[in-house]
């Protein structure tokens, strides 16, 4: 650490006017303290204080002194607090990526209990179309993801931090719409409404698995990118969806969800580079 025991020493000495109590405040004897001010002043070439037997008076030049010395200390302080606070994770910078159904689910939780935990770090959160996600982990765009399961990579690691069923989203309209719950062989024949495949692999590959288990093929009408615009399209009447229960938070007014009895589980993940040395993003794996 930069030493800057001279300014202390002053400072001390300023504030008490005494050689004696400034040394006992300080744990020193006063021989090496008043060493260390006759220095200070050498290497000044200015006088800073009066010395008499009974106290210890400031020149112009040492209350002038006397004033940016507090300053500077006062900015050493936080710099040796902020680089530490840096150090632990407590301060810096963190970039999130998400999925919109991550936005329904997960995300905002932590986004709130991390900002009230680390109020110092400044978290940037990014809703990213999910195929994206894992090549901006790599590449460092973005220190981590919330996202379903893709092709593993051994440069990334994942935990799973959302496990919920497939339910049924319907318009409000629906012949269907006013049952308790429904089962997969009574969604045959309807009109889908898919993510397609480049954006969301996982999820549609167990869409389409669980339709197959119910004896058919979807009719897939439209395929989009994101969640929010299959519901708007469900909303719209011209389909159905199976969708991660925690879409239910979107809250169409058209649209209803219902239960799919023995649905297949949806898994997202949050994932992160192995080499990231970020300490704010150890923080956000502690919480998460």
């Amino acid at each position: 650490m930069i030493d800057i025991k001279p300014l202390r020493y002053f400072v001390t000495l300023a504030e008490t006017r005494h050689f004696g109590r400034a040394a006992a405040r300080l744990n020193l004897s006063q021989p090496p303290l008043s060493r260390q001010l006759a220095a200070l002043e050498a290497n000044l070439g200015v006088k800073l204080i009066e010395r008499s037997p009974r106290s210890v008076t400031l020149t112009a030049a040492g209350e002038r002194f006397h004033a940016d010395a507090v300053a500077i200390l006062a900015s050493v302080d936080q710099a040796v607090h902020n680089a530490q606070a840096a150090a632990r994770g407590d301060a810096g910078r963190l970039s999130i990526g998400f999925t919109m159904c991550a936005a329904y689910s997960v995300m905002p939780s932590y986004a709130r209990s991390f900002g009230a935990a680390f109020p110092d770090v400044a978290l940037n959160l990014r809703e990213v179309v999910s195929n994206d996600l894992a090549a901006q982990v790599l590449a460092g765009q973005i220190d981590a993801a919330i996202m379903f399961p893709g092709t593993p990579n051994p440069a990334l690691s994942s935990r799973i931090i959302v496990s919920e069923p497939l339910c049924v989203a319907l318009s409000r309209r629906h012949p269907r719409a006013r049952a308790r719950q429904l089962k997969i062989g009574q969604l045959k024949g309807e009109s889908f409404v898919l993510a397609s495949e480049d954006v969301a692999p996982t999820l549609r590959a167990a869409i389409l698995d669980c339709c197959r288990q119910g004896g058919f093929a979807p009719d897939i009408r439209f395929e989009v990118q994101l969640q929010q615009t299959v519901l708007s399209l469900v909303d719209e009447g011209v389909g159905i969806a199976l969708v991660p229960a925690s879409m239910r938070r979107a809250q169409l007014a058209g649209v209803v969800f219902r239960p799919l009895a023995d649905a297949p589980t949806i898994e997202q993940v949050l994932v992160w580079s192995t080499a990231n040395r970020n300490p704010c993003l150890t923080r956000f794996l502690e919480l998460a």
